[in-house]
């Protein structure tokens, strides 16, 4: 069977929607059973929807209040490494290095978590879901300068 181009782009995308849905448009329906799984029972153990909920609403102080940091934790790592197999199990990150912009989403995101009921930007506080999400694509973005640089000093 020949892959098409866009299927590691297009399990990304499934997987950015729900941990585990790109394993399951991969094929790998048990993996994709047990990353989502893994997904509803951290979501339910942090009160994630409650805090996404309230973080839309800009209450951004119930959102800190109502988050279980201690299971919210866990979200960016399972969140990242879902979408890193996804991607790996469709044909894509073959290149050096390719995982890097998927730990570094992974680390940062988490380190937004950790501050995300204290630390201040713009002279407002983020809280549990903005923070992370920023500090999580501040991550990629590294991630992805560290890709290239490594691929660059590796080939003198």
């Amino acid at each position: 069977m020949r892959m098409r181009v866009d299927e590691p782009v297009e399990t990304i995308l499934w997987s950015v929607a729900l941990p585990g849905f790109g394993q399951i448009l991969n094929g790998k329906y048990l993996k994709g059973l047990l990353f989502i799984g893994l997904e509803f029972w951290i979501n339910l153990n942090s009160r994630l929807n409650g805090v996404i909920i309230a973080s839309f609403h800009g209450d951004v102080w119930t959102a800190v209040q109502q988050t279980n940091f201690q299971w919210l934790m866990f979200y960016p790592c399972l969140y990242m490494f879902a979408m890193w197999d996804a991607y790996r199990d469709a044909g894509g990150g073959t290149s050096r290095f390719a995982y890097l912009p998927f730990v570094m989403g992974a680390y940062f995101g988490t380190v937004g978590v950790a501050y995300s009921a204290t630390l201040q930007i713009l002279g407002g506080l983020w809280g549990p879901v903005w923070l992370p999400i920023l500090f999580l694509l501040l991550g990629v973005a590294i991630g992805l300068l560290l890709k290239q640089w490594f691929t660059k000093i590796s080939q003198k």
